[in-house]
């Protein structure tokens, strides 16, 4: 009998064998390969930065930036090693006596309650394995973690573990915890710092500083005493650490101000290289952008509109929709370099940008292309063009319709200077002489200052009837501000990859657009436009200063488009819905305050200069009265260029 029950058992403990080692045999043959590992290639951030190389914004799946082991300090790799294994660089991947430990506890609780994982098994668990607790999974990452040791060096495999782990806050690897929590690089890191990130990964939402400031400390002061216990330091080192003051990052690190430009280019690099290179590829994107001038640009836009709000004691507690919105867009003069994009008062309120999607009536502001095409057909400022009452009769869908172009008094100035129509905004002027020199010629005209909307083909053209972006009427004046040069915006400067490849790089491409001449002849009347003109409010800049206002029907839009030796700025106000700004609520009362606002703070450190004269250039006096040359000693007579 006993015989019987020995083989009974043998039998059994065959099959037992058997059994377990079909399954160990299994289990192996359906690990994950860890041969990929060797060229890590994790998700990457894409960082923005700004024109004076501040982080603008990111753009990632995993906020995580890829770091060499040499650019971390070792105390902050001997943080690690002493708080998740010190015994890193003497086991072979499994640490028996950690794992022994950690059995006891488990078996003791009943359940899985200490890992005792070493970093190689960390490691291959965070980038092969899921996080699902149970001992299949735990003995697969026991058998991945013996393979990695043979198949990689400990740096390597530190390497990926400081750049792979989970730091809670969206942080992804050491680096970017150091920045999401300390503002730093990891490089920048002090032991303290370094003691308390060391501590996050065993829990990051449990020991977050931010949430559990106490439970972090306390954590800290274990990192540190382990580092002691390893002999990385000395107690009077770890003492100093612990008492040294932290300073947390605050975890609302974006610049609002910048959104609409960062969607801009977000959008614009999604088409060139797809989204996962983006979102995954650890870019490095320079700009042009300006922080401060995007978050003085938006304070501006918010004070004008509530003095538009003030003027018509309209409640401040509109809904979104029916808010009055506005835009802001800032060029660099000479290089087009794209300082401000700001499509709107809110991004989180409204991501439509109104800068670069909204299509309105520029109403007088396009009237400085009608007046350039005019001297480029042989016009002076001096010349006299009348300003008398006009119809029109055309037909259209089968009837008979009248047009009768009215200036803004409703009165009627005889014969005026091309140079005073322009400045006081005369429509019946500008319409007579854009039938002078021909609707087609100033189509064509106006595609030189890179205007690629419809436009038109009737005299309405001459009021600004056609629809425009802010965008494209800036960049228009801009020509005028390059002395006749037109230059593509440019928002990105360069932009390097993961590994420092240089992908592109971009510098201001000009071509000419018209004569600098006749560039400085419209730059000369928008400067009395803002002397004298309508947009006489923006003479509190106290400096050289050009530009032309707009104002649409029933006062649904408000422009000021104006420049200065350093910078092109293009300002609109309106509601989205084409509702009224008010009675009066034209381009200078709602728009070129907001344009003065900006420009004040944007030009506050910048030495006052004049706009360049061309050579060709010249100087004599006219009588005003009929456009013709006198005699240089006339009291009478105007100084007019030529």
């Amino acid at each position: 009998l006993m015989r019987q029950i020995c083989r009974y058992f043998f039998y059994l403990f065959f099959v037992c064998v058997l059994v377990i080692g079909g399954w160990l045999i299994y289990i192996f043959h359906s690990l994950p390969s860890i041969k990929h590992l060797e060229d890590y290639r994790p998700a990457l951030a894409s960082t923005v930065y700004a024109d004076d190389g501040r982080i603008m914004g990111e753009f990632f799946v995993q906020r995580r930036y890829f770091v060499s082991l040499d650019k971390i300090p070792s105390y902050v790799i001997k943080a690690f090693v002493a708080a998740e294994d010190e015994r890193f660089y003497e086991h072979k991947g499994l640490d028996w006596v950690g794992i022994m430990r950690a059995l006891i506890k488990d078996i003791k609780a009943r359940a899985i309650v200490q890992g005792g994982s070493t970093i190689t098994q960390q490691t291959v668990k965070s980038l092969l394995l899921t996080p699902k607790r149970t001992f299949t999974r735990k003995l697969k990452e026991m058998m991945l973690a013996y393979q990695l040791e043979k198949y990689l060096t400990k740096d390597e495999i530190l390497t990926i573990y400081l750049n792979q782990i989970y730091f809670g806050h969206g942080a992804y690897g050491v680096e970017a915890a150091a920045r999401v929590y300390f503002g730093k690089h990891v490089w920048e890191l002090n032991l303290a710092e370094a003691a308390m990130l060391a501590g996050l990964p065993k829990g990051p939402a449990y020991y977050s500083p931010y949430r559990h400031f106490k439970r972090a400390k306390k954590r800290q002061h274990y990192v540190l005493m382990r580092m002691v216990k390893c002999g990385f330091i000395d107690k009077k080192e770890a003492e100093m650490a612990y008492n040294l003051p932290l300073t947390l990052n605050s975890l609302d690190y974006d610049y609002p101000s910048c959104a609409y430009f960062l969607e801009y280019i977000r959008k614009k690099l999604i088409k060139q290289y797809g989204s996962d290179f983006l979102y995954k590829g650890g870019l490095s994107i320079y700009t042009t952008a300006s922080i401060d001038m995007h978050q003085e640009a938006q304070k501006a836009l918010l004070k004008g509109i509530a003095e538009i709000k003030a003027r018509h004691k309209e409640k401040q507690d509109n809904p979104s929709a029916n808010q009055i919105q506005g835009a802001i867009f800032t060029l660099e003069r000479g290089t087009n370099y794209i300082k401000v994009m700001l499509g709107g008062r809110d991004f989180k309120e409204s991501k439509f940008n109104r800068v670069t999607q909204a299509c309105r009536q520029p109403g007088s502001a396009f009237k400085p292309i009608i007046y350039a095409a005019a001297i480029d057909k042989g016009y002076t400022p001096a010349t006299l063009i009348d300003d008398y009452p006009i119809i029109y009769v055309y037909r259209q869908e089968g009837k008979l319709q009248v047009w009768r172009p009215h200036n803004y008094e409703e009165r009627f100035f005889g014969r005026v200077s091309l140079r005073d129509a322009l400045v006081h905004s005369r429509n019946t002027v500008t319409v007579r002489l854009l039938k002078k020199i021909g609707i087609r010629y100033a189509i064509e005209y106006a595609r030189r200052f890179g205007i690629t909307a419809h436009l038109t083909p009737d005299l309405s053209l001459a009021l600004g009837s056609s629809c425009l972006s802010l965008y494209q009427l800036t960049r228009a004046f801009s020509v005028f501000a390059n002395e006749g040069q037109y230059i593509e915006p440019i928002a990105i400067t360069k932009i390097i990859d993961a590994k420092g490849h240089l992908l592109e790089e971009n510098h201001p491409k000009s071509q000419p657009a018209i004569s600098a001449e006749t560039a400085y002849l419209i730059t000369s009347i928008l400067r009395d436009v803002v002397k004298r003109g309508t947009a006489r409010k923006v003479r509190a800049l106290k400096r050289p200063a050009a530009g032309k206002t707009g104002t649409t029907n029933k006062y649904t839009d408000a422009w000021f488009i104006g420049y200065t030796p350093y910078f092109i700025t293009g300002v609109w106000v309106g509601y989205d819905n084409l509702k009224s700004l008010g009675q009066a609520e034209t381009g200078g009362r709602a728009a070129a305050p907001i344009w003065l606002y900006f420009m004040q703070q944007a030009e506050k450190d910048l030495p006052i200069k004049d706009f360049p004269i061309p050579s060709g250039i010249i100087f004599a006096k006219v009588d005003p009265k009929t456009g013709l040359l006198v005699s240089p000693d006339d009291p009478n007579g105007r100084l007019e260029c030529f």
